[in-house]
C-alpha cells in the first residue's frame, strides 16, 4: 500500500450499510467496556476485532479437559518455546491456552531493543488471558508526576474517578476486603479470599516490625459470591480451579466474552467484526474529524471503509499507538493528532524483574484446600507522601505461600505406587515474593512506524525502543534489600534475592503513548480522553495513561472507558462531535 493511509483500494460495500453511530477498535477489556456503554446508551456500534470471534464456552476448548487427556499434559513443549520464543515467555502459555495467543511468526515487529509484545488476538483480546488483579489508583498515583517532576500533570484526579471506579467495579465483580488505606482506596467488594496461615504469620511480622506497610488480601476480578447483576450477565460463581486462562465456563472471572460483549449483544445495538484488521482512521479535512476506520480483512486482503460519528480506538497500548500513527493526512501528516510530534513517546511499564524465593517452617501440620486466584499484596510504602528516596515513585510487593511439592513429581523415581505416592504427599512450605514496579516515562523510550517494512495486510511494522533506566535498577535494589528484610524477621530461611532478567513488554502493563493531558503542546488527549485535534475520537485503554502508578492497570482502563463513554454520548446528544 502506499504510504499515506488516505490511498487504499477500497471496497466499501455501500455507505449506508457500513454507517454506525460509534466504532470501536479493540474487544478486549477496555473495547467491550466501550461497547456495553455505547450500545447500551441506544448507540448501534461496530465493534472491529482483528483476531478471530471467541464465544463465551462455546469456544474455550480446553476448559473441561484434564492433564491426561492433553498430548503433554497441559505444558509447554520444546518445539513450542523455539517456535514462538516471545509469546511462550508469558505466564498462561501453555498447550491449554496457546489458542489465546498470536504466534510469533505470524505478527512481527521490529525490536531496536528487547521487548516482549504479547498479544491475544481474538474477541475478548486479552481479557481471556489476564491474571484478573484489580486495584484502585490512590490520589498519590493521580498526584504524583506533578508533585515529584516527571511526566505531566494528569488532567484528573482520583475524585473524578473515584464513581466510575464504583460503577465499573459493581459490574465486573471484584472481591476484597474494605482495609481503609488511604494508599490503596476501597471498592464495591464481593466477600474477600483468604490467606493462608503461613501467609497470615508474614504478614503479622511485618505490619509489628515495619510500620507503615500493610499487608492485605489482594483483590480480584472474580465472583466469590455473585450479585444479581452477574447473574442475569449469566454469570456463576468462581470454582477455584486456576485454570482461568482456558476460559471460564462458569463465568467466575470478569473478561469481555462472559460479561461486557452479551451485554452489549442483548441490547440488539452492536454489531461484532472479527479478522478486521485496522489500518488507519479516516480523517474528513472538510469537516475537521473523523469520519471511519479503514480495515483490511486478515483472511481475504480485501480493504473496507466503515463510518460513524465517534470512533474508540482501545486495540492495547501498542496497537492503538500504531492505529493512530499510521493514520496520516494532509492536515495530520505524522498520524492523526500528532501535531507535537509526542505521539508513541513516553512508553512506560511495570517492572516486574524483583523475585524472591524461601521457605517457612512450623506449618507442616496444616493443609490448604482450592487454588485461590490471587495472593497477598503490599501497597507502596515508597515516596508516597513525598520524596524520600535516592529514587523517585515506588513498587507494589505480591507474596504468596504454598506446598511446595504438593502434586509435583519432580525428584520421584521410578513407576507405580512408589511414584504416585511421592507425588501425591505435601512438601514444606514455600515463599515467593515479587514486586510490581513503576516505571518513569521517558521520551527516548517510544515506538514509531518502519519506513520500508510493512506486514502482510499491508500496515507498517512497529518498531519498539523501551528500555529500563537507572531508576528502576535503583527500585529493584531497594525491593530486593527491603524483601529480604521482611521475610527475615518473618523467620524465613534460604531467602534467595534475584533478578529474574525479564524484559520490558514482558508485564503486559504497556502503558503511553498518547498520554492526557490539560495542555495539547505536550499531551494527545484532554481530561476525557478525547484526540485534542480530533475530539470525536477517543483512547481509553493502556495508550491514554501519563504514568503507570504501581497497580495492576486495568481497573483503571474501565473507569477511563465508562467515563469517556458517557461523555462521548453526552456530546453527541448535544450535536458537539
Amino acid at each position: 500500500m502506499p504510504n499515506d493511509s488516505t490511498s487504499v483500494n477500497i471496497n466499501s460495500g455501500g455507505v449506508a450499510q457500513n454507517t454506525f453511530d460509534a466504532i470501536v477498535i479493540g474487544s478486549g477489556i477496555s473495547g467491550g467496556w466501550a461497547a456495553k456503554e455505547l450500545c447500551e446508551k441506544g448507540l448501534k456500534t461496530l465493534v472491529l476485532e482483528r483476531g478471530r470471534d471467541v464465544q463465551h464456552k462455546k469456544d474455550y476448548p480446553t476448559t473441561l479437559l484434564n492433564p491426561w487427556e492433553m498430548k503433554h499434559r497441559g505444558g509447554r513443549t520444546k518445539a513450542m518455546v523455539e517456535e514462538n520464543p516471545i509469546a511462550s515467555k508469558c505466564y498462561a502459555y501453555d498447550e491449554a491456552t496457546e489458542h489465546f495467543f498470536i504466534k510469533d511468526k505470524h505478527h512481527p515487529y521490529i525490536q531496536e531493543k528487547p521487548f516482549d509484545w504479547i498479544r491475544g488476538y481474538q474477541v475478548g483480546g486479552k481479557s481471556l488471558i489476564w491474571a484478573r488483579q484489580t486495584q484502585r489508583w490512590s490520589r498519590f498515583e493521580f498526584e504524583a508526576p506533578a508533585r515529584d517532576g516527571f511526566a505531566i500533570d494528569w488532567p484528573i484526579r482520583y475524585d473524578d474517578l473515584a464513581p466510575w471506579y464504583s460503577y465499573v467495579e459493581k459490574f465486573a465483580g471484584i472481591s476484597g476486603n474494605k482495609d481503609g488505606l488511604e494508599t490503596l482506596p476501597d471498592g464495591e467488594f464481593l466477600p474477600p479470599w483468604e490467606m493462608n496461615c503461613p501467609e497470615k504469620h508474614i504478614q503479622s511480622k511485618i505490619h509489628s516490625k515495619f510500620p507503615g506497610r500493610t499487608v492485605i488480601q489482594g483483590r480480584c476480578a472474580h465472583l466469590t459470591q455473585p450479585n444479581p447483576v452477574h447473574l442475569e450477565q449469566g454469570r456463576g460463581q468462581c470454582q477455584a480451579r486456576n485454570i482461568c486462562y482456558r476460559g471460564c465456563p462458569f463465568g467466575g472471572y470478569f473478561s469481555s466474552n462472559s460479561s461486557t460483549l452479551p451485554w452489549a449483544a442483548n441490547t440488539g445495538n452492536l454489531t461484532i467484526r472479527p479478522h478486521a484488521v485496522v489500518h488507519s482512521i479516516i480523517y474528513d479535512e472538510q469537516k475537521q474529524k473523523a469520519v471511519g476506520v479503514r480495515v483490511i480483512d486478515s483472511n481475504t486482503h480485501e480493504a473496507t471503509e466503515y463510518f460513524a460519528k465517534i470512533i474508540f480506538v482501545n486495540a492495547a497500548c501498542l496497537n492503538s499507538n500504531l492505529i493512530l500513527l499510521n493514520s496520516t493526512s494532509n492536515r495530520f501528516p505524522n498520524g492523526l493528532g500528532n501535531d507535537n510530534g509526542l505521539m508513541g513517546k513516553y512508553i512506560a511499564f511495570h517492572d516486574y524483574r524483583g523475585n524472591i524465593t524461601a521457605g517457612i517452617e512450623g506449618f507442616d501440620d496444616i493443609e490448604e484446600y482450592g487454588r485461590r486466584p490471587t495472593a497477598a499484596m503490599m501497597p507502596n510504602f515508597r515516596n508516597v507522601r513525598k520524596q524520600e528516596m535516592d529514587f523517585l515513585r515506588g513498587y507494589m510487593v505480591h507474596y504468596s505461600c504454598s506446598r511446595v511439592n504438593w502434586h509435583n513429581s519432580d525428584g520421584a523415581e521410578g513407576i507405580g505406587e512408589g511414584f504416585k505416592e511421592f507425588a501425591s504427599q505435601p512438601g514444606g512450605w514455600g515463599v515467593f515474593m515479587m514486586m510490581q514496579g513503576e516505571t518513569i516515562p521517558q521520551e527516548k523510550n517510544h515506538v514509531r512506524l518502519s519506513k520500508d517494512q510493512k506486514d502482510e495486510w499491508g500496515v507498517p511494522l512497529l518498531i519498539t525502543s523501551v528500555d529500563y533506566g537507572e531508576n528502576d535498577n535503583k527500585i529493584l535494589k531497594d525491593f530486593l534489600e527491603q524483601g529480604v528484610a521482611m521475610l527475615e524477621a518473618a523467620g524465613c530461611k534460604n531467602i534467595n534475592p534475584f533478578d529474574n532478567g525479564r524484559v520490558p513488554g514482558n508485564d503486559i502493563h504497556e502503558m503511553g503513548g498518547v498520554r492526557m493531558g490539560n495542555d495539547p503542546k505536550t499531551s494527545l488527549l484532554n481530561k476525557w480522553n478525547q484526540l485534542h485535534h480530533c475530539s470525536n475520537v477517543f483512547v481509553t485503554d493502556g495508550a491514554s495513561m501519563v504514568s503507570t502508578g504501581t497497580q495492576n492497570p486495568s481497573l483503571t482502563y474501565m473507569a477511563l472507558t465508562a467515563r469517556a463513554a458517557n461523555h462521548a454520548v453526552e456530546e453527541l446528544k448535544k450535536g458537539n462531535l
